[in-house]
This record gives C-alpha cells, sequence and structure tokens, in this order.
C-alpha cells in the first residue's frame, strides 16, 4: 500500500519549505522516525522524521525545491497492508478494517516522530548500483589494488544493493570519478558519506574535489558579461525582511545612545577568566551586558512587554526569555535563552555558548526562535560602535552592544585611556515613553561600569 508523506506544518504557521537534501531515495527502506531529509524554513533547518515503516517509493520534491505546508513530500511503499494472497474479507469488515486503519494512521510530527505501527517490517528492495551489474562490480573489485579494499569487500552478496548514500554525496562521487559501490565495499552498511569518498580517492591516489568550509552561495555564478545578478528572496533572508517591514511600520521607533567607561567590567572579565573554575565558561562582555539587561529589566518591565492590538492590552510576562540576535551564513537569526533572568552569569554563558553554536550549525529549531521578550545584537563584533536596530515583532525593546574601544576618557578629574563602549537601544514608544527608555540604558550602564552595583538590584 502507497502511504503519502505531506509537509507538515513546521512551526509557527509556516507556510513553506525547502528541501534543502535528502537523505534517503527511491527504493530505500526506512524505519519509523528515521530522518528523511532536510528542509529549511524561514526561520531554521529542520530534520523530518518518517512516519512509517516501509520502502521509499516517490520522492515529490528536489533538493533546493520549495514544498507548500500540506503539499505531497515523498511516498512510502508500506508492507503488510494490501497483501494479495490474503483472504477477501465482506464489505463491513473492509468498512471496519478501513475506519481501524484510519484512526491508526500514524501522526506527522516534526521532532516527535510518530507512533510504532503494528505488522510486519519490509525488507530491503534489492538494486543495482548505477549501470553497473552485480558480475561487473565483483570484477571491478578484484582488480582493484589489494592494499586498497579490506577482505569484506570483495564479499558479491553486498554489492548488488543500492548503496546508502544521499543524492549530494551520490552526484560528488560521480564528479570524482568514483564508483560508489566500490565506496559502499569500503565502508560497509551504514550511509557512504563525503568523506567516505575523499577517503577512497586518497587510497587510490585519486584527486580530492577542493571543499569549501562555508555553505554554498544562493546567488549564482556570474558569467562574462553580466551585468547584473539575481538572487531568489528565500528562506531566512524572505522572514527577515518581512519582519522588518512588520516591525518598521508597526511599531514606532526610538532609538537612545549612552556611552559608558567599562574599563571595571574588562577587568572582571580577566579576573574571572584567571579563576580556573570559569576559565573554560567564555564569559565576556556579551554574557556580562546579558546579566545586566536581565537586571535592569526587572525595574523597567515596559521593555520587556508585548502591545496585543487585538485585545487593547499591553502584556507584561515575569520572565525574560532573552533573545540574541546572530548573523550565520543562512540570515540572521535571533533565538532564544529560556528565563535568562533566573541563570547565574556561569549558566548564561554556557546558554549563549550552546545557542552561538547551534545557530552557526544551522540547526536552530522554531521552537528556540520563537517567543523572545527582549533581544540584543552584539555589533560590537563587526568593529561598530552604535546604530539603530528594528525591533523584533512583538518586542519592545532591543540593545545594541557596540565595540570595546581604548579612548581618552575623563577619569577622576583627569584624562586617561579607559575602555569605552557605547549603547544603543530602540524601543517600542508606544510602551516605552523616553523617561523609561533612558533610565534602562542608564540602569544596565552604571552595572558595566561598576559590576559591583548589581548587588543593588533585585
Amino acid at each position: 500500500m502507497i502511504e503519502e508523506f505531506r509537509l507538515p506544518d513546521l512551526g509557527e504557521g509556516l507556510a513553506e519549505a525547502e528541501v534543502v537534501q535528502w537523505l534517503v531515495a527511491p527504493g530505500d527502506t526506512v524505519t519509523l522516525n528515521q530522518t528523511l531529509a532536510e528542509v529549511e524554513t524561514a526561520k531554521a533547518v529542520v530534520e523530518l522524521p518518517s512516519p512509517f515503516d516501509g520502502i521509499v517509493s516517490t520522492l515529490h520534491a528536489e533538493a533546493g525545491e520549495t514544498v507548500a505546508v500540506g503539499a505531497p513530500l515523498i511516498a512510502f511503499d508500506v508492507a503488510g497492508v494490501d497483501a494479495p494472497d490474503a483472504a477477501p474479507a465482506d464489505a463491513a469488515s473492509s468498512a471496519t478494517a478501513s475506519s481501524a486503519a484510519e484512526e491508526k494512521t500514524p501522526p506527522n510530527l516534526v521532532g516527535y516522530g510518530a507512533a510504532p505501527a503494528k505488522g510486519g517490517r519490509p525488507t530491503r528492495r534489492v538494486r543495482r548500483a548505477g549501470r553497473v551489474d552485480a558480475v561487473s562490480d565483483t570484477a571491478v573489485l578484484e582488480a582493484a589494488p589489494h592494499d586498497v579494499l579490506p577482505e569484506s569487500s570483495a564479499a558479491p552478496a553486498q554489492v548488488g544493493e543500492r548503496p546508502r548514500s544521499t543524492p549530494p554525496v551520490r552526484a560528488y562521487a560521480k564528479r570524482s570519478g568514483v564508483d560508489i559501490a566500490l565506496v559502499a565495499a569500503d565502508v560497509g552498511d551504514r550511509v557512504i558519506t563525503r568523506d567516505d569518498v575523499d577517503a577512497y580517492l586518497e587510497r587510490v591516489g585519486g584527486e580530492v574535489e577542493p571543499r569549501t568550509t562555508h555553505a554554498p552561495s544562493t546567488s549564482p555564478e556570474r558569467s562574462v558579461g553580466e551585468r547584473e545578478t539575481r538572487i531568489p528572496i528565500r528562506g531566512v533572508r524572505k522572514h527577515t525582511a518581512a519582519a522588518m517591514v512588520q516591525s518598521a511600520f508597526t511599531a514606532p521607533h526610538v532609538t537612545t545612545f549612552h556611552t559608558v567607561d567599562v574599563t571595571a567590567t574588562m577587568d572582571l572579565i580577566a579576573s574571572l577568566r584567571d579563576d580556573r573554575a570559569l576559565s573554560e565558561r567564555r564569559i565576556g562582555p556579551l554574557v556580562i551586558v546579558a546579566k545586566a539587561v536581565c537586571l535592569a529589566l526587572s525595574r523597567t518591565p515596559g521593555l520587556n512587554s508585548r502591545w496585543d492590538d487585538a485585545a487593547g492590552e499591553i502584556v507584561q510576562p515575569h520572565y525574560v526569555d532573552l533573545g540574541i540576535a546572530a548573523a550565520t551564513e543562512r540570515g540572521l537569526i535571533v533565538p532564544n535563552i529560556r528565563d535568562a533572568d533566573q541563570m547565574t552569569l556561569p549558566q548564561l554563558a554556557d546558554a549563549l555558548r550552546a545557542l552561538t553554536e547551534t545557530a552557526r550549525s544551522g540547526k536552530t529549531s522554531p521552537a528556540e526562535l520563537a517567543g523572545g521578550t527582549f533581544s540584543i545584537t552584539n555589533i560590537g563584533v563587526f568593529g561598530i560602535d552604535a546604530g539603530t536596530p528594528i525591533l523584533p515583532p512583538g518586542q519592545s525593546g532591543i540593545l545594541a552592544v557596540g565595540a570595546v574601544r581604548r579612548l581618552p576618557w575623563e577619569y577622576k578629574g583627569e584624562i586617561a585611556l579607559r575602555q569605552v563602549m557605547t549603547l544603543s537601544l530602540s524601543f517600542d514608544h508606544r510602551i516605552v515613553d523616553g523617561a523609561e527608555g533612558a533610565r534602562f540604558v542608564k540602569d544596565v550602564a552604571d552595572i558595566l561600569e561598576e559590576p559591583g552595583r548589581a548587588m543593588l538590584l533585585r
């Protein structure tokens, strides 16, 4: 029986997703909750688990193609449902069985998988590798240098099956002139990776294709004579553009700036790094700013609020889900640290480190990008001093943290070289007035100027 798996709603009501890569191919046997593909929404790259045990019948979309939510994505040949030699049942029994089958249809839950279904397990379909049959494959194996392939590679029983690999890896092997069946014989039953192809090439003296350290560009290569390049607007860029337009033309933005002497904060960071118990926690300026923000928000709750136009209310959460803007190869995303106000400084450092690593790897989930109450954007890492950040939709405040610079500064009545930082706060003037915005920036600045002041705030 053929079962269709339609693209589910991946969260936040997103209407579509782009297939980044398939991890299975037609003819492959898959098990319940096995990862089928990676898809990119407007917010994150998500792994799709299989809702069935079965054999992949059809892929309804190619890698790079955008699929609407609810559209067919992949079809499975599920065993144990349509048995050709089964005895025919009467109409009532058929209706009852059909109803029961519908009730037992596994849910398409991304991230949770589906409930195991009863019934037999399908066997893997034997397929030929490429256009070479098993006999010629064996001949190739026997002709290969004996120091290249392990002894187990000569077993012809494993060669007749279709090698387990992803379409990009098969394409890479083809470009490199490698019969992927030989690589399959080398690595055994696991899924073949690009590293396996490279290792095979190195062992046989082939040339390894140079690998880039960054994600492929979404823009096409420029041809000679072209005067412009057109880049499709999709994924994170499309979502960011829509969100920024919505925010800019919905909330009246006001930005205030304050430059502060952070020498004491930098001295504190240096002393924490010298502490063996904290040396690996990576407590830097952004972590101290995050802690200062959480403390200051307790005195200015308007900056941790949202405007509910439909209800005619201002909603003030009693928690801080702190958004941290992260510039990734896919574009700008703002994942959140949940209940950041309840964390200690080392806990914030760990959370920020994990958030950054996840964002850079492209594995941030839609849930981690939703529901922030206040955000920080660290423009200082680019050597920028100040800016006018746009509010994330649904938030009333965002703080831009500038670069730390050694500048001549008035200190105790004299001019001295001090470490200085500029804070730029944008806020929603419907919720926050100028005095509250200024008080918040001053509270954050006071903590950075004299970290001991944090002891005065609850």
